[in-house]
């Protein structure tokens, strides 16, 4: 086998007594306003199609109607409905496939900024379409946005994980998906009959996603880019320092630049890599593999039921006007049990929670299919179809939604984190786009058994994960090298052989790496 040196560096400093890094005003601020300015759009048109559906399709039907003096035939609009639901994540494909060149030109914020284009225009579309008589307008403008959320789900992570402490970097990594869900109970809560869910109000539910571009675009300005973005890709060091000094809330923040000038030396040695040359990369093999498994497996088990939430709920036997509420009581449980695991991933561990939800997710759709098999001949049946998919919920939000884009900013260094952030974003919006488009009519063939589907790709999973991934927890990114040295048959030696890679929040001492295969 030939052996190449992949990575040298070597880095000598006193170690430091470095205070609890703590959350500060500013962190706070810049979380919150780029994670509901993004990520809540996401969530929010995830779901706003679900109630209004049955307006929407009656708009494509008279539309159509009106054009050519026939009414729409069944299959023309289960397809331009297919379309409607699947356009979203299509764009959301094309969205990620833009995240490496726009993050490494124009930043991380710079980049969540630019994105508000991809809000605002098609809300205005959006809105407009009734009264332009198209539904044409929709399908584009749903593209569009699709390409917003593609871009803010992968690049909302980048920049928190970036702007956050280590020892704060899980609970941090998990509000974008926080937010997710508070977009989606929100469109649940306005598509309300009573409130927005009506034909005069789903066109302006649809265009209300540009209200959180319009905030964002006008507050993130104020908040610092990431410091690690500034120092290893920018070479300015002084902006980094003083960027670190506002998120860290003191100004002794020498100890992490040092780290981070390690990081830009291995860097050097390294180049940036673009996502052929992270395929190509043996040391990152199994880092790659393990984030598109995590990203097929959030998806294909069967995460954005979203779309077709109430006619599932229909199909378990639930009263058409009670329908509306046990969807919000559905979002509102996403959210309770996404705040759960802001609070418990820093002690529980990431690779716990992953277990934890593909289990509890596989198990749900397993009992959703007897019970919507048995609820013709059981009357209080539907009780339990209801009980499975709020199960299945939680399982989801406390590890199988949140944690894949928090490991994957663990998983990767500076250089290969827009690619793999490409990479995972790619295969998460392909396999969103797969369900979109396919489940409609795997419910039609399947029937109940469309949930065994999903059972098996949470087994698939939860196998995968029991086996490869290891717990990223608190470690720092050559830690997880060193972790994954073994099974991408690589070594990552250090000068002294009983001296770990590892800093506890006091710094590097005497570390020597090599990288051979």
């Amino acid at each position: 086998m030939q052996h190449i040196n992949q990575l040298i560096y070597l880095v000598s400093f006193k170690k430091k007594n470095l205070p609890e890094r703590e959350l500060t005003a500013v962190l706070i601020l810049a979380t919150l306003i780029s994670a509901f300015g993004s990520s809540f759009q996401y969530g929010y048109n995830v779901a706003v199609v679900n109630s209004p559906a049955p307006l929407m399709q009656q708009f494509y039907n008279s539309t159509y109607a009106g054009r050519f003096n026939t009414p729409m035939e069944d299959d023309l609009l289960t397809l331009l409905w297919s379309l409607s639901v699947s356009m979203y994540p299509l764009g959301g494909l094309f969205g990620s496939l833009m995240v490496a060149p726009l993050v490494n030109k124009l930043g991380r914020k710079g980049t969540l900024l630019f994105n508000n284009i991809f809000s605002i225009i098609p809300a205005v579309m959006m809105g407009v379409s009734e009264i332009a008589k198209s539904y044409e307008i929709i399908i584009m403008a749903r593209f569009i946005v699709g390409i917003c959320a593609g871009l803010s789900s992968n690049v909302v992570p980048m920049y928190l994980g970036e702007l956050s402490p280590k020892n704060l970097r899980g609970a941090i990594g998990i509000v974008p998906q926080l937010f997710i869900t508070i977009g989606i109970l929100a469109a649940q809560v306005l598509g309300i009959r009573h409130i927005l869910g009506h034909s005069t109000g789903w066109t302006i539910m649809l265009g209300l996603t540009g209200i959180p571009a319009v905030i964002e675009l006008l507050l993130l300005p104020f908040f610092p880019e990431s410091p690690r973005y500034m120092l290893i890709q920018k070479g300015d060091e002084e902006k980094a320092k003083k960027a670190l000094q506002r998120l860290r809330g003191w100004s002794d923040v020498d100890a992490e630049l040092t780290e981070m000038r390690l990081e830009d030396q291995s860097e050097q040695a390294e180049g940036r890599m673009s996502v052929l040359s992270l395929l190509a990369q043996r040391s990152l093999r199994w880092q790659l593999i393990s984030v598109i498994v995590m990203n097929m497996g959030q998806q294909l088990s069967g995460v954005n039921i979203y779309y077709y939430a109430d006619s599932i709920y229909a199909s378990a036997g639930v009263n058409d006007n009670d329908i509306q509420f046990v969807t919000v009581g559905t979002g509102a449980v996403n959210v309770v049990m996404t705040i759960a695991a802001v609070f418990i991933v820093e002690s529980s561990g990431r690779r716990l929670l992953l277990l934890l939800g593909f289990s509890i997710c596989g198990g749900a759709c397993v009992l959703l299919t007897v019970a919507l098999k048995l609820q013709e001949s059981v009357t209080w049946m539907p009780y339990i179809s209801i009980t499975c998919i709020i199960i299945y919920v939680i399982g989801h939000a406390i590890g199988a939604s949140p944690i894949p884009n928090v490991v994957t900013t663990e998983m990767f260094r500076q250089s290969a984190r827009p690619a793999a952030f490409m990479v995972g974003g790619s295969v998460h919006w392909i396999c969103n786009f797969t369900v979109g488009l396919v489940f409609p009519f795997m419910e039609r063939g399947l029937g109940p058994f469309s949930f065994i589907v999903f059972s098996v790709v949470c087994l698939v999973t939860l196998i995968y994960v029991w086996l490869v991934v290891p717990e990223t927890k608190n470690k720092t990114f050559l830690e997880v090298s060193q972790m994954f040295a073994k099974r991408n048959k690589v070594e990552i030696k250090v000068k002294d052989g009983n001296l770990p890679l590892k800093d506890d929040n006091k710094g590097l001492e005497n570390v020597e790496a090599v990288t051979t295969f």
